[in-house]
């Protein structure tokens, strides 16, 4: 039961745009305490209106299935293939940042325990699906 009403509340039309909301006050508070209220104001600016249009524009299935309420088998293949291309992307970053840390001479810090962190998840998920069967 609780998984169901989860992934209702996930496939809303609302979740994906209120989440944006939340990230930029999030982002709003972190700024704030940083002591740069400015750019506070513009990533809830960004973040908020970037919500406000994955709402307004519905009528699109690609705008759909990325907010949850249009997913079905085949949005769900495209996301886990764009999930796997931007991991890749991620890791590919990472590691070339590592990279030049090191050639400059310095500790490669964060990039080495980023990396560090995406390929024990990596290890830990093929191990889990693997068991899973």
């Amino acid at each position: 039961m609780i998984r169901e009403r989860s992934q209702a509340v996930m496939r809303s039309k609302w979740f994906l745009p209120l989440f944006c909301v939340a990230l930029g006050v999030a982002a709003l508070v972190a700024a704030w305490l940083g002591g740069q209220p400015g750019a506070g104001w513009i990533s809830l600016a960004i973040m908020a209106g970037f919500g406000l249009f994955l709402l307004l524009a519905g009528r699109s299935e690609t705008i759909r299935g990325l907010r949850g309420d249009g997913r079905d088998e085949r949005f769900a293949q495209i996301d886990l293939r764009a999930t796997a291309v931007a991991g890749l992307a991620l890791i590919t970053t990472l590691i070339v940042a590592w990279l030049v840390e090191i050639a400059q001479g310095h500790s490669g810090s964060p990039y080495d325990w980023l990396g560090a962190v995406g390929g024990l998840a990596y290890l830990l998920a093929v191990a889990f699906f693997r068991w899973r069967g």
